[in-house]
């Protein structure tokens, strides 16, 4: 268990799949939480209070600086500050390079790259007031190796772990630490629901028949990302940052 009574975290992405199991887990460990997604999160906000912790709800779409302006904004003066940023929302958007829809290119980078760039420049400044907080993007394994069929998702979350980085040597003067999650394949999802679609579509392999290529044998769980993602927001992690962490059941280990 980690000690983050009082804290406050902000997710995107927050209404399913990985945003939600992460709104969850740290709500179980102390914070109060804001949730940020193109939909609604009445259902995780509802859970979060059934937890005993604050939630608060807000809409927009982070591919739209106004939107997140003011989303955020939203969720800031709610929350009083922001202890905590996860950068959770993300899409997918398969095919081969020269067939793909160029909208699908631009979509990928809009929502898994522009997204971080605008909640952070959203959050960020109140961070450095305080000279404190945590920034925890969500890569993916294929932000370090890319596959074919993935040309668009891997170059956008190879992009990811790229601004971690340098984001990361930013905002170390300020005591704020920059990190990255590197999932490999976790089902439970939206994001997995509409990748299987697409890989039935392109006659891909599905999720279920990709296990044997796991060494730990099995698919991941949102949970299993969520429970690294806390260890992340909490003081066990101050030494760290700038490192984008691959949780893969051992897919892959650089």
């Amino acid at each position: 268990m980690y000690e983050l009574t009082g804290r406050k975290a902000l997710i995107t992405g927050a209404a399913n799949g990985i945003g939600r199991a992460t709104a969850l887990r740290l709500a179980r460990e102390g914070c109060d939480i804001g949730l940020l997604d193109r939909e609604p999160s009445e259902e995780t906000a509802a859970a979060v209070r059934a937890l005993g912790r604050d939630a608060h709800i807000a809409v927009g779409d982070v591919t739209d600086e106004a939107s997140v302006t003011a989303a955020a904004g939203q969720l800031v003066k709610a929350l009083g500050h922001v202890d905590v940023l996860v950068n959770s929302a993300g899409i997918l958007r398969l095919g081969a390079l020269t067939e793909m829809d160029p909208k699908d290119w631009r979509d990928s980078f809009a929502v898994n790259v522009d997204g971080i760039f605008w909640t952070c420049r959203a959050v960020l400044p109140g961070m450095v007031a305080r000279k404190q907080g945590r920034v925890i993007n969500m890569a993916s394994w294929l932000g370090k190796k890319a596959i074919a069929n993935y040309s668009a998702y891997c170059a956008s979350k190879f992009a990811v772990i790229g601004v971690t980085q340098s984001l990361a040597m930013e905002m170390a003067p300020h005591g704020i630490t920059v990190n990255a999650v590197c999932p490999g394949l976790i089902v439970e999802t939206k994001m997995r629901d509409e990748s299987e679609a697409q890989h039935q579509a392109l006659g891909l392999p599905m999720a279920k028949d990709r296990v044997n290529t796991i060494p730990m044998g099995r698919l991941g769980l949102p949970n299993d990302v969520a429970r690294l993602v806390c260890f992340l927001a909490s003081d066990e992690s101050d030494y760290m940052t700038g490192q984008s962490i691959n949780i893969t059941g051992g897919l892959w280990t650089s």
